[in-house]
C-alpha cells in the first residue's frame, strides 16, 4: 500500500469506527461471554500449546490475526457495520455438534465449534460486507485450536513406507518391521515425535499467512495452503531416509539419531524457504485491497446487534445448561470401592497416592500398597467412574497417569497374556515405570471411537458397568537403579501382573458392582 492511500485509511478509520461504535459494545460483551461459556476449551487449549512443542506456535496465532487486521485496515473503509441477527439460527446446528462431541470426549470438536461461534458472532454483529473483508485475520483464528493430533499414526506409517521405498532406491539392505527399521549399522524407530505432525502444522499455519499476505486471488491462496500441506509430509519422509542413510554412511545409527532434532528442524528450515521462493513469482501483494465506497449509515444499529449478540449467545449456552444436568446425574451415580485381595503371599494395606494422583474429575479413587513374600511392593491407583461418564473425564485420566513417564518406543507395549488387559510406561525424564490399564464395559479397551460412541450413549440412557483406569507402579528407588536394575524391575512388574490374574478379576468384580 503506497503512503497515500496509508494516509487515506489513517484519516478513514475514525469514520468506520465512529460506524461500528453502536456494535462494537455488543461485539466486546459477546465475546467476554463466550469466553465464560468455553472457559474449558480456552484452558485445554492454553495447556496443550505449552505441553506440546507442535502447537507451540498457537501463541502467535492471536497477535498475527491482530496485524493482519490493521494489515486490511484500507480494505474496510467505506464499509459499514450491518448487523444479522437471524445468523444466530446457524448457531443451532454448531450447539447440536459441541453436544455431540462433549459426549464422545472429543476435546478439539468443541474447540473447533467454540472458534465457530466467535465467527458467528462477529458476523452477526457486523454483517457480512464487513465480516468478508475482516474474514482472513478472522478465519486464521481457527488456528488456535491444537487440532490434528489423530493424524500422528497415519504419518507414522508414511514415513514408514517412504522410508522402505527409499532404502530400496538408494539400495542400502534393511529389514522393515512396522515402525522399527533394522539396518546393518544398527536399529531406527520411527515414532510419534517423528511423524512430522509439528512441521505438518506450522508449516499449515505459515502458509496460511503467506497466502493472507501475498495472494489475492482465492485460487492462489488455496493452491499455496495446499502446497503447505504436502511438501511438509513429502519432506519429512526425506528427513527420516536422510538419517536412516546417514547411520548407514557414518557406520552408527546412534551417532545419526544423536542430534536427529536438529537436523529435522535445519532441514524443515530449509524446505519452508524454498516453498517461499517457489511461491514468490505468483505473489500479488503489490496489488493492494481497494477500499469499497458506500454511503455510511446513520448509526442506529445498535439495538440489532444487541439481538444479534444475545440470540447467539443463548444458543451457545444451551448445549453446555444440557451438559452439565447430564454431568450432575452422572455424579450421583456413585461407584463403591472395595480394598484388593490378592492370593500368592501378597498383602495389601492403604497405600498414599503420589503427588500427581491427585482426586480425578468425577471419578471416586483407592489406593492400595501390595507387599509380596519376594519383597516387591507395588503401589496399585484404581479410580472408578459412573456408568453414565463420558469418555473425556476417563481418557483424561489415563493420559494424566500417564503424561509424566510417557515415553513413546514402549507406549505401545502389551503385557501379555492374552487378553491384553495392560500397557507398560517406562520413563527417562521422570524416573518411573508404570503399568496402566483401561476398563470399558466390563472389558479391556484401548479406548477407540466405538468405545466412545457407547460411553456417550450411555451417558444419555445409563450403563450396567463403570469404568475404571488402573495403574500399577513398583515401589523402588528408581532415578537410583543402573539400567540392568531398571530392566529387571520392568520384568518383576510383567511377571506380577500376568501371575495375578485375580487382580484383573476383582476390577470386572468392581465395574460390574453398579
Amino acid at each position: 500500500m503506497s503512503v497515500a492511500k496509508a494516509n487515506l485509511a489513517l484519516q478513514g478509520l475514525p469514520q468506520a469506527w465512529a460506524a461500528m461504535r453502536g456494535t462494537g459494545g455488543s461485539l466486546i460483551v459477546g465475546i467476554l461471554l463466550l469466553g465464560g461459556l468455553f472457559r474449558t476449551e480456552a484452558v485445554t487449549a492454553v495447556q496443550t500449546w505449552d505441553d506440546s512443542t507442535a502447537y507451540n506456535h498457537c501463541f502467535l496465532v492471536l497477535p498475527i490475526a491482530v496485524y493482519l487486521l490493521w494489515d486490511r485496515r484500507g480494505a474496510l473503509l467505506g464499509l459499514a457495520a450491518k448487523p444479522m441477527p437471524l445468523v444466530g439460527l446457524l448457531g443451532l446446528p454448531l450447539a447440536a455438534v459441541w453436544l455431540f462431541a462433549e459426549r464422545l470426549g472429543i476435546m478439539e470438536g468443541r474447540q473447533l465449534v467454540a472458534v465457530s461461534f466467535l465467527e458467528l458472532l462477529f458476523l452477526g454483529v457486523f454483517g457480512w460486507r464487513l465480516w468478508k473483508a475482516m474474514s482472513g485475520p478472522l478465519l486464521y483464528l481457527y488456528f488456535l485450536v491444537p487440532f490434528g493430533e489423530f493424524l500422528t499414526p497415519h504419518l507414522q506409517d508414511i514415513t514408514a513406507v517412504f522410508v522402505r521405498h527409499g532404502l530400496d532406491a538408494v539400495q542400502i539392505p534393511a529389514y522393515v518391521d512396522g515402525y522399527v527399521i533394522e539396518i546393518a549399522e544398527g536399529t531406527f524407530f520411527i515414532a510419534q515425535a517423528c511423524a512430522g505432525l509439528r512441521f505438518l502444522i506450522a508449516s499449515i499455519a505459515f502458509g496460511a499467512l503467506y497466502a493472507i499476505l501475498m495472494y489475492r486471488s482465492p485460487i492462489r491462496r488455496a493452491a499455496f495452503i495446499a502446497v503447505s500441506i504436502v511438501v511438509p509430509i513429502v519432506a519429512n519422509g526425506f528427513r527420516a531416509l536422510g538419517i536412516v542413510s546417514l547411520g548407514h554412511i557414518l557406520g552408527s545409527a546412534e551417532a545419526a539419531a544423536a542430534d536427529h532434532v536438529l537436523y529435522g528442524w535445519m532441514f524443515f528450515s530449509l524446505v519452508i524457504l524454498l516453498l517461499l521462493a517457489c511461491g514468490l513469482p505468483f505473489r500479488e501483494d503489490h496489488r493492494p485491497d481497494v477500499p469499497t465506497a458506500s454511503p455510511m449509515p446513520d448509526g442506529h444499529y445498535a439495538r440489532p446487534g444487541m439481538f444479534a449478540a444475545a440470540l447467539l449467545l443463548a444458543i451457545a449456552a444451551v448445549s453446555p445448561g444440557a451438559a452439565m444436568l447430564l454431568d450432575r446425574s452422572a455424579a450421583s451415580d456413585g461407584v463403591q470401592l472395595q480394598p484388593l485381595t490378592l492370593d500368592g503371599g501378597c498383602t495389601s494395606t492403604p497405600g498414599a497416592p503420589p503427588e500427581r494422583k491427585r482426586p480425578p474429575v468425577g471419578g471416586w479413587a483407592i489406593d492400595r500398597r501390595l507387599t509380596c513374600d519376594d519383597g516387591a511392593r507395588y503401589d496399585v491407583h484404581i479410580v472408578a467412574f459412573s456408568p453414565r461418564s463420558t469418555a473425556g473425564p476417563v481418557l483424561a485420566e489415563r493420559r494424566r497417569l500417564a503424561r509424566p513417564i510417557w515415553v513413546e518406543e514402549t507406549s505401545d507395549n502389551w503385557i501379555e497374556p492374552e487378553p491384553h488387559n495392560w500397557r507398560l510406561f517406562v520413563g527417562t525424564e521422570e524416573a518411573l515405570a508404570m503399568a496402566i490399564g483401561l476398563w470399558i464395559d466390563g472389558r479391556p479397551s484401548l479406548g477407540g471411537l466405538s468405545v466412545r460412541g457407547s460411553m456417550a450413549w450411555h451417558s444419555l440412557t445409563g450403563g450396567s458397568f463403570a469404568p475404571i483406569v488402573v495403574s500399577v507402579m513398583p515401589v523402588v528407588e528408581w532415578e537410583h537403579m543402573k539400567p540392568p536394575m531398571r530392566n529387571k524391575v520392568q520384568n518383576d512388574l510383567t511377571a506380577f501382573l500376568s501371575q495375578h490374574p485375580e487382580l484383573v478379576q476383582q476390577i470386572e468384580a468392581l465395574a460390574a458392582r453398579p
